[in-house]
C-alpha cells in the first residue's frame, strides 16, 4: 500500500472504530466496544505507517 492509501484507510478505520465503540457503549455491548477500540488502534497504526513511508521517501529523494 502507498503512503496516501495507508493514511486514508487509517483515518477510515479510526472513524469506524469510534462509531463501533459508541454503539457498543449505547447498547452496553462490551464485545463491540472492544472491536471498535481494536479497529481504531489499527487505523492509528496505518496512519503512522503512511507518515513513516512519506518521511522515508522524502529522505531518499534528498540523496
Amino acid at each position: 500500500m502507498g503512503s496516501t492509501s495507508d493514511k486514508v484507510s487509517g483515518y477510515a478505520n479510526q472513524a469506524a472504530g469510534k462509531i463501533k465503540q459508541a454503539a457498543g457503549d449505547a447498547m452496553d455491548n462490551h464485545e463491540m466496544q472492544a472491536k471498535g477500540a481494536a479497529q481504531e488502534a489499527k487505523g492509528k497504526v496505518q496512519v503512522v505507517s503512511g507518515k513513516v513511508k512519506d518521511a522515508v521517501k522524502n529522505q531518499v529523494d534528498r540523496l
